[in-house]
């Protein structure tokens, strides 16, 4: 009798210490209790989700298919979301992992409705996802549902101000805008150190269906902080023009093969330099000396509003009988070998004056474009000087002189910001009349009219009088 009532005071005893190891909603709670010795056949070392698997498991979070597998590339529905991350909260909360379903349990109930309906008794989840609990979880739904697991406490801030900036920019987390359901929610698992992404830009991928692995991953992220992910993002890698072509600046457009209007031979100028050449081939039923030179003024018009280019300079050969009629633009300060190596100088340096810029600070993601085009006018009126002895055929007619000499007229300014606006994303033309150019550009949803060489025409300080015209301002100063 004595030894039924020291085994029974042991039993009790036991009870009581595992009692106290648990914390009411406390990470306290998370603790590997288990050791994993190779349950699971089909998982490998090594492979992609082990740490996160087995982890799973020591947790005591699952144990895997009946057949002793763990499908790491198997699809999980959201109702089974719903059950990982129910036994993740009540491991939380009560240090069982399924002390919170329990109460809820009823006979003839689906595998996941007593989860859900004590993460529903906790305000986690409501009805949003009824209907889709036997579907395949799409990855942001899987967000909603961890990002309302735990409260904010048990989940520290770790890349806050990284996410912020780099989803700033529009090429991190691409995928994610304000209209993607539950954004918020997923933008959270970056914050938290949950997700990563799946590719260096941190693309999300919210509408596929997520894997097992992929599951365990950011589950067992959540509680455990050795597992959590510290971004390292390079914000340079999303502000860098680098391998931008010229090409790139220039919004494509259908080709015209007989155009028959001015904007038609625009159209057909904007598909020349979108595929980055400078001979334009047109093909009329008949073609006289008269409508050649109309055609070569008119489209010399529109490749001068493209003044970044470097083309300001066009001749003409035709085929009265065929019809045929062949443009081709160049600079008229130099031969066009000399030209295509001008340009590849003007865009190489163009670029590195832009990421020059974002990386000292001058130019920062919560910019507007107003403020951006801003410190670009300020760089172009300090870094050059009007070139008062430029004839027809300078070089300072293009924006090669002003980035290789600091140097320029008008057109070589214009041309020199505009490259560097559009290398910004910032849409913008050029607009001239009889004896001068200057910028037209739309800066946050308003167009601007920006006249950097009259704004560095003081010699000592930058004048912003001619920054962000109004087109009846500008007409004040240049008629056109």
């Amino acid at each position: 009798m004595k030894k039924r009532i020291t085994a029974l005071v042991l039993a009790f005893s036991l009870i009581l210490t595992s009692s106290a190891l648990a914390v009411a909603d406390s990470t306290d709670n998370f603790i590997r209790s288990k050791s994993y010795s190779g349950q699971f056949s089909d998982l490998a070392a090594g492979s992609v989700f082990y740490d996160n698997v087995t982890a799973l498991y020591e947790y005591g979070l699952s144990i895997g298919k009946t057949d002793g597998t763990f499908g790491a590339g198997d699809p999980v529905t959201v109702g089974q979301a719903v059950i990982f991350a129910a036994r993740i909260r009540s491991l939380y909360t009560s240090g069982d992992a399924e002390a919170g379903a329990s109460a809820f349990r009823r006979e003839g109930q689906a595998a996941y409705e007593s989860y859900l309906l004590y993460l529903q008794s906790l305000g986690s989840l409501g009805n949003e996802l009824d209907g889709l609990y036997a579907s395949a979880a799409p990855r942001k739904v899987v967000a909603h549902i961890l990002a309302n697991t735990l409260p904010e406490v048990a989940l520290p801030d770790i890349n806050s101000s990284l996410v912020t900036q780099c989803y700033a920019t529009g090429k991190f987390i691409s995928d994610v805008t304000e209209y993607t359901d539950y954004f918020r929610d997923i933008l959270f698992l970056y914050q938290r150190g949950i997700s990563q992404g799946s590719d260096d830009f941190g693309s999300f991928l919210p509408d596929a269906s997520i894997t097992r692995g992929a599951l365990a991953a950011m589950l067992t992220r959540m509680i455990d902080p050795s597992l959590r992910i510290t971004l390292t993002w390079d914000l340079a890698a999303a502000y860098s023009a680098k391998g931008t072509t010229w090409g790139d600046l220039v919004p494509d457009a259908a080709y015209i093969a007989a155009p028959s209007s001015q904007a038609e031979i625009e159209t057909d100028v904007r598909y020349m330099l979108s595929q980055e050449k400078n001979v334009l081939s047109l093909r009329f039923s008949k073609i006289t000396l008269v409508t050649a030179r109309q055609i070569m003024e008119q489209a010399l018009a529109a490749a001068k509003t493209y003044c970044e280019q470097c083309y300001n300079a066009v001749s003409c050969t035709f085929d009265p009988g065929a019809g045929d009629l062949t443009l081709t633009f160049s600079a008229a300060a130099c031969a066009e070998d000399q030209l295509t190596e001008y340009r590849a100088y003007t865009l190489s340096a163009a670029i590195a004056v832009h990421d020059q810029l974002w990386t000292d600070g001058s130019i920062t993601s919560d910019m507007s474009d107003y403020d951006k085009a801003r410190v670009y006018y300020d760089w172009i009126c300090r870094n050059c000087v009007y070139d008062y002895g430029a004839e027809d055929q300078s070089l300072s007619h293009i924006p090669y002189a002003l980035f290789k000499n600091g140097a320029a007229v008008c057109d070589g300014y214009t041309g020199a910001y505009n490259l560097l606006l559009k290398l910004e994303g910032i849409s913008c033309t050029a607009l001239s009349n009889d004896s001068h150019i200057w910028t037209v550009a739309e800066l946050d949803g308003t167009q601007y009219h920006i006249d950097t060489t009259w704004g560095d025409s003081n010699g000592t300080y930058t004048d912003y009088t001619y920054f962000a015209m109004t087109a009846s301002q500008s007409w004040g100063y240049h008629s056109w």
